[in-house]
This record gives structure tokens, sequence and C-alpha cells, in this order.
């Protein structure tokens, strides 16, 4: 059980390189010192934090980016530290690649323009040989084909949406579909049912789901089996999601007519029909601007007010900040912990102005306005008689 005061000066550690525009959100009251040892916010790309001791004054870390698969969110939540992500950021960078690399792997451009680079040296006879070897490379248009997406997050509704204008036909599949996603999606857009159903439909099929116990493999020598004989699979979310030897076998006998992806390796580069791409799905230079605006300003927030957005451990929560002390407590989420915390502020003859509580699973977050102006003295009475509550994890009076 850990107290995590809110001092006056704030640190900000990066392990990454962070865009400039995304460390300029932190001004007034912040010190950036990537040699803290114990800063109060940590903001992080792709460097793997599985191996780091967190210090006690640690209340955030902020992924810039939507994967937290380098980041230890158990070990996290455990200590009370809130980890953020910066959903739909890069999702314009991510649907533009998707969009490319369909038509430009429908057209066979890869091939053709790595075998025109092989004709160096022949003078005059390129032109012959061009006008002779293009036939090998004669794709398809994607005009009146069908799309089937996969997850209708931020990037998923995008691709749908402008796949629609290339007129091609969608159809999707996302059975925990967002109303925000739904308002913003084109009604052309045609749901199917099961996913057995796109992937019997698809022409071409795109994949935006996170990689968990459900999703891992979830492109296999059965699933194969439903799809259109040549179909193309592009793959911009996670390699964990194709099972690699069945699709090297679905490659290799022309059930799979292409395997676009973004995360090459040893066993993918070997596949016969593959497009790997060096994983710049979210490489773009406005795309790490604003994940590194959206994960710092979260974190300003945050430490500010004790609002949450886009927490992947901690309940999103928002109480309008009025000046007024806070209290922030993060705890279990079992019965009477609310109650247990108002009355440990009352008993300090302190009156509540306003309140917010959200679950999230096995834990829990309220949020708690004052209306007195509270001496500094007693707030380290408040915060320890708060901490005597079996079941707190973490408190701050902001």
């Amino acid at each position: 059980m850990k107290t995590k005061t809110l001092e006056k000066v704030k640190t900000i550690k990066t392990l990454n390189n962070i865009a400039e525009s995304g460390l300029n959100v932190f001004k007034d009251n912040y010190i950036l010192d990537n040699d803290s040892e114990n800063p109060d916010a940590i903001l992080v790309r792709s460097f793997n934090m599985h191996t780091i001791e967190f210090g006690n004054n640690l209340k955030a870390i902020a992924r810039a980016g939507a994967g937290v698969n380098n980041i230890p969110v158990d070990k996290c939540t455990e200590q009370g530290i809130t980890v953020f992500n910066t959903p739909g950021a890069n999702a314009n960078a991510v649907k533009e690649l998707v969009l490319t690399t369909l038509m430009a792997s429908s057209r066979n451009l890869f091939a053709g323009v790595a075998w025109a680079k092989t004709l160096e040296g022949e003078g005059e006879q390129i032109s012959k040989l061009v006008e002779a070897g293009k036939k090998q490379f004669v794709g398809k248009e994607i005009k009146g084909k069908t799309l089937g997406i996969i997850g209708l997050g931020a990037i998923g509704a995008l691709v749908a949406n402008d796949a629609l204008d290339l007129d091609m036909d969608v159809i999707a599949f996302d059975p925990f579909i967002s109303v925000d996603t739904a308002w913003n999606l084109s009604r052309n857009v045609q749901r199917a049912m099961t996913i057995e159903e796109l992937f019997a439909n698809s022409d071409y099929i795109t994949v935006h789901v996170p990689f968990t116990s459900e999703t891992g493999g979830m492109f296999n020598e059965k699933t194969f089996s439903i799809m259109k004989t040549g179909v193309h699979i592009l793959n911009f979310s996670r390699g964990e999601l194709v099972n690699e030897k069945d699709m090297a076998e679905a490659l290799e006998s022309g059930r799979v007519g292409k395997y676009i992806t973004d995360f090459p390796n040893e066993n993918v580069l070997k596949m016969k029909n593959v497009v790997p791409i060096p994983h710049l799905g979210a490489s773009t230079q406005e795309s790490e601007e604003n994940c590194a605006i959206m994960a710092a300003r979260q974190v300003k927030e945050f430490l500010e007010t004790g609002n949450i957005r886009n927490s992947v451990n901690f309940p999103n929560a928002s109480l309008p900040y009025t000046g007024k002390r806070r209290v922030a407590a993060f705890h279990k989420n079992v019965p009477n912990m609310v109650g247990q915390i108002t009355s440990a502020v009352s008993s300090f003859d302190l009156n509540i102005a306003d309140m917010v509580n959200r679950s999230r699973g096995e834990y829990a977050y309220t949020m708690i306005d004052i209306e007195n102006d509270v001496n500094g003295e007693i707030i380290p009475s408040v915060e320890e008689k708060i901490n005597q509550i079996e079941g707190i994890v973490t408190t701050r009076i902001i």
C-alpha cells in the first residue's frame, strides 16, 4: 500500500525518443529528467519495461502507441500505477498503409518493382525486356471486390469508410463495436453476424484486433478452409494472430494468395507470396507526434486532476476540476469501499462537494472533491486514515 501525494514539481522520464511536440506539453512545474530513478510518470514507446523496478513515487506510465505488450500491466495495477495508451492517434497512418498495400499487392507492384531493378545493366534492351516481362505481374483491380474487416476500432472504421470510397464492398465483424464508432461508420458497411460469414465472403481480409488468448492464432488451417481460394490477408495488428505454419502451407497451396504483414520474422520471410513490411504501420512523423501529444496530455491531466482517459488497467473516470482539494483512491472493487472512504474524509469535519466512482474488474477508482479549504497540515492524516482501509492500493490528495 503506497501513498502518492502530488508534489508541486513533477518529474517526467522518457524511455524512448518522444516527439518534441509531446514533451512541450510539460511546461510549468515539470522537470524532464531521463536519469531519474523515481519519476512521477514515464513516457515510453517500444522500450521493454518488464525487468524494471518501479519507484514508490511513480504514478503513471503512458505508451505513445496502442499496444502495451512491453509494459508489465498486471504489476503496475498491483502497485497502483496507471497505464495509458493512445488509441486512434496513429489510426490514419495505419489506415493509409493498409489501403496502399491492399492496392499494391493486388497489382503485384512489389514483385514488379523488385524485378525491374534486376534489369540494371541491360542498357537499350530494358524497354523490350519490360514489355516482354510485364505479363508475369498482371494483377487485379480492387474495385467491386469485397473487403472483410475484423475489428471496427479507430483503424478498422477508417479503412471501412475509405474502402467504400474506392468502390469496394465492405463487410465487417466486431461484436464489441462502440457507439462512437457506429456513429462514424458508413451505413453501407455490411455487418457479418459471425466471423465465419466474413471469411467465406471476402476477397481481401484485414484484421484490426489486439492479441489475446482468444485472438491468438485466429488465422489457421481451419479458418483458411472457409475462405475463398486466393484470398489476400493483411495483418497490421500483431504477428501472433496468425499460425505461421498453417499460413506457410496455405500460401504454398494457393489457398491464400498473398499475406501482407507488418511483422516479419525468419519464418515469415521464407513464405511464398508474402509481402513483409518492416513494421511501418504507425511510422509517420504525424503519427509519432499525435501519439506523443496524446500520451503527454493524458499524463498531465491525471497528475494535475486525477482524471483518467484511455487507461488499460484503471477505469476511465472524469470529474470537472474546480481547484478544490481532491482525494483520488485506487482500491479493490469490494462492497462498502466508497462508504469507508467518505467516512474517513468526513471524520476530519470535511464536506464532500462532488465525487465519482468507477470500477474495472477487480479494482475501482474513487475521486472525492472536498468543499472546505483544507489546511495542508491535515493532508497526511487524511491519507493515513484512508490507507488504513483494507483494500486501498494507493491514495493521492491533489
